[in-house]
């Protein structure tokens, strides 16, 4: 019988049978509290280095099964060299097979970003010169969610010059990619010797959120936090009980004011990267279309995995769902406000077979994001 153990930060598989090693059945666990799930993340003790195989018998009913049709997921055997799987999608069950070079393995629908490796982030940010820790809030299970603040010491009337950017990620939690981004993004910003980096904290304040919601990407939840709310439909009337993680944010945005917004994701189907805008809002104006169209192509000359088109439908005029962030941010604010989707495969314009959309075209992304915001700042 083979060994397979989720029981760690991110994990979710459900054991159906796992006696033969050539037919081992599995199902995805749905969100603690909801029933939205897609997201697996599990390891395999193999008794055999000869072909195994795996179907995940309940793939016909997860949230998106339309994103099982020409997909991969990832393996690793050391959880940091992180390779793609072919899958086949039939019959509403999802099949993959390997044969492997060593008896332990992991795979997952995608590189997780363990809360280990979010709290490192964060220390290191605050070591840095220009980081602080701006304030704290608690999600439902009593864990921070940490919103920093990255700028240079200046005079206040220079403070009242100077933009304010927000960047938040993970509101939902299995699309780790996001704060694959942010942790590039960092990296860059907070580089002393990075002349891009200096230029943009003498006239921005930078407000970032690493991870908006750690209670779900623990539990290895798809979309909702610990108490199975979809944050990211939980901006229109902030409920501090049900989602604090969006209350707390959406309340120090009201204090600090919001200039540019962006709301950083991946998309389970949509096999490229590219932006959501907030064009269906009410007060959507010609002034913010021009700023999304000029960004939208600044970032594409800067790093052409990010696509100009927007991979969703474009919302007619006064449609928006304002309980979305970047709706109810661009809304509040009358700013630049955008969601960034990055996908679970890979980028079908500039493929990699071997590893996708991997970390470090995440964190590219994110460092080209800060010279796209640079030469915009003048039209903010």
């Amino acid at each position: 019988m083979m060994n397979i153990d989720c029981n760690f930060d991110g994990g979710n598989i459900h054991v159906v049978d796992s006696s033969d090693s050539n037919a081992i059945k599995l199902e995805i666990r749905k969100d603690k509290h909801a029933d939205y799930s897609q997201w697996f993340y599990f390891r395999a003790q193999l008794n055999t280095l000869e072909k195994c195989s795996f179907t995940i018998v309940n793939a016909g009913q997860v949230s998106y099964p339309e994103a099982w049709d020409d997909g991969t997921i990832v393996a690793s055997y050391d959880r940091q060299n992180w390779f793609r799987i072919s899958t086949d999608y039939q019959r509403q069950q999802l099949h993959f097979s390997l044969t492997p070079t060593q008896p332990i393995m992991y795979f997952s629908l995608y590189i997780p970003y363990s809360y280990e490796r979010h709290n490192d982030l964060i220390a290191w940010a605050l070591t840095q010169q220009h980081c602080q820790l701006h304030s704290v809030g608690r999600t439902v299970e009593g864990r921070p969610v940490e919103l920093l603040k990255i700028t240079n010491n200046t005079h206040s009337s220079d403070q009242q010059n100077k933009k304010n950017i927000w960047i938040i990620a993970r509101q939902h939690p299995a699309e780790t990619m996001a704060e694959w981004y942010i942790e590039g993004l960092l990296q860059a910003l907070l580089n002393e010797d990075n002349s891009l980096s200096r230029s943009l904290m003498a006239n921005a304040n930078f407000y970032i959120v690493a991870n908006m919601n750690p209670d779900g990407s623990i539990a290895g939840n798809l979309r909702t936090n610990g108490a199975g709310v979809d944050l990211n439909r939980s901006w229109l009337v902030t409920n501090p009980e049900q989602a604090p993680e969006s209350a707390f944010v959406s309340k120090a945005m009201d204090k600090l004011g919001v200039d540019v917004f962006l709301d950083i994701h991946g998309d389970e189907e949509i096999p490229f990267v590219f932006a959501a805008g907030c064009e269906g809002n009410p007060n959507y104006s010609v002034h913010l279309d021009k700023l999304d169209k000029k960004f939208r192509k600044t970032l594409h000359q800067i790093n052409p995995d990010f696509r100009v088109e927007n991979g969703y439908p474009a919302d007619e005029p006064g449609s928006d769902d304002l309980s979305i962030a970047c709706n109810q941010i661009g809304h509040r604010f009358n700013c630049l406000s955008l969601t960034i989707e990055m996908p679970f495969k890979d980028n079908q314009y500039l493929p990699d077979p071997i590893k996708g959309w991997g970390t470090e075209r995440c964190k590219a992304l994110g460092q080209a994001s800060l010279i796209a915001l640079q030469q915009m700042l003048a039209d903010i």
